[in-house]
């Protein structure tokens, strides 16, 4: 890759940032396609953060990815916020347009992409059960609420997180019905068996931890897990499921998956088929 005065820049934002893996999935596909662009890692700290995307903005990048502590933060920093990250309340993508930043959240479209992909499973008029009640939760309802599901129960260790993650997407999107519940209920047969999906929005199981008393053998027959976490590629819930027999699948197609759509909101078209994919099957 050669990076002349013409290339065009684009990048993640983050504290730290040296860990992601967006660069190698952006760079590979710019590379697959023959496109002048490039893709760099930022580390810019919380409290330089207005800093770092005036600088951004000056220097004529064409957008940037949002990672954690700003995802939050930054939107009172952009000139507009499309309306389903106004309603996660999170961005991870950013585009610049003709002087003026453009907020959006790819993260929920990478769950509902990745759902379809490696499960084969389309939420429309679906019982989904949601763990946890963090910002992955939120991108993950509003998605499944988006996509048509019937119902979305939100469990979380803290109830009234749960229970205000529900009212508050509940109000916004009434076609689907939300509820909250209390840890403890994962152990029911009675409880766990009306889902046709268990996604993990939390980080339980990055190391090596689980959800004590999850009752997944009670789930009804052709119903799924995803674990939004990709590190181990096997986590104890998976490994759950697998012994059982229950389609499922990790985070890893649900990173690809956001990091295409940002692709499109940046570029106007789409990486090659499995390009980024490969990439990332490469380093991990």
């Amino acid at each position: 890759m050669t990076v002349t005065g013409k290339t065009t820049v684009t990048g993640i934002i983050g504290w730290p940032v040296s860990h992601s893996l967006s660069p190698v999935l952006h760079n590979a596909a710019f590379q697959a396609l023959g496109l002048d662009w490039i893709y760099v890692p930022f580390p810019v700290a919380p409290e330089r953060l207005a800093e770092g995307v005036a600088g951004l903005k000056a220097v004529g990048v064409a957008g940037f990815s949002v990672t954690i502590p700003h995802k939050v933060a930054i939107m009172g920093l952009l000139d507009e916020v499309d309306p389903q990250a106004e309603l996660i309340g999170a961005v991870n993508t950013v585009v610049a347009r003709d002087g003026r930043l453009t907020g959006y959240n790819t993260d929920g479209i990478g769950l509902i992409a990745a759902l379809r992909e490696k499960l084969g499973f389309d939420p429309k008029g679906r019982n989904v059960l949601v763990l946890g009640a963090g910002g992955a939760a939120r991108s993950a309802v509003v998605s499944l609420a988006a996509a048509g599901a019937g119902g979305v129960t939100i469990v979380n260790r803290s109830p009234d997180a749960a229970a205000a993650l529900a009212h508050l997407v509940g109000a916004r999107l009434t076609g689907t019905r939300f509820d909250a519940r209390e840890m403890p209920l994962l152990s029911d047969p009675g409880f766990i068996g009306s889902f046709d999906l268990v996604v993990n929005t939390t980080s339980v199981g990055m190391a090596g931890d689980c959800f004590p008393g999850l009752a997944l053998s009670s789930l009804k027959s052709g119903a799924f897990v995803y674990d939004m976490v990709y590190a181990p590629p096997v986590t104890p819930l998976l490994a759950q499921a697998r012994a059982l027999d229950i389609p499922c699948a990790n985070g890893l197609a649900m990173l690809v998956a956001q990091g295409e759509a940002a692709f499109r909101i940046w570029t106007g078209g789409a990486p090659p088929a499995g390009c980024m994919e490969g990439a990332l099957a490469a380093v991990l």
